[in-house]
């Protein structure tokens, strides 16, 4: 189990950029991947990216790629998403998660963040 904090989100105009952050704390030894997710009302969640946490192996939803990068610091337990050209289709609430090596849980994303809010205005 892991507790996950995310921060970085705002409102920010189309074309604009916004990095987020996850800190991460608990078993963080037993990290297997992490990555972040998006819900804007109405919609159902989605993945954005997603990276492994030994090797730095990446994945990105189509609508994001060249435009987002997700990274990870092993050694501080942070994930970063960095968000640039943000269209307003971008705009939701945007949560990280991890996957455990070692799952407590019965679900592959096991823990997740309370969510930050990324607003893009046209």
């Amino acid at each position: 189990q892991v507790q996950l904090v995310e921060s970085g989100g705002g409102l920010v105009q189309a074309g604009g950029s916004l990095r987020l952050s996850c800190a991460a704390s608990g078993r963080t030894f037993d990290i297997q991947s992490m990555a972040w997710f998006r819900q804007a009302p109405g919609k159902q969640r989605e993945v954005v990216s997603s990276i492994a946490w030994s090797g730095g192996a990446t994945k990105y939803a189509n609508s994001v790629k060249g435009r987002f990068t997700i990274s990870r610091d092993s050694a501080k337990d942070a994930l970063y998403l960095q968000m640039d050209s943000l269209k307003p289709d971008d705009t939701a609430v945007y949560r990280c998660t991890a996957s455990m090596k070692r799952p407590l849980a019965m679900d592959f994303w096991s823990d997740w963040g309370q969510g930050t809010q990324v607003t893009v205005s046209p």
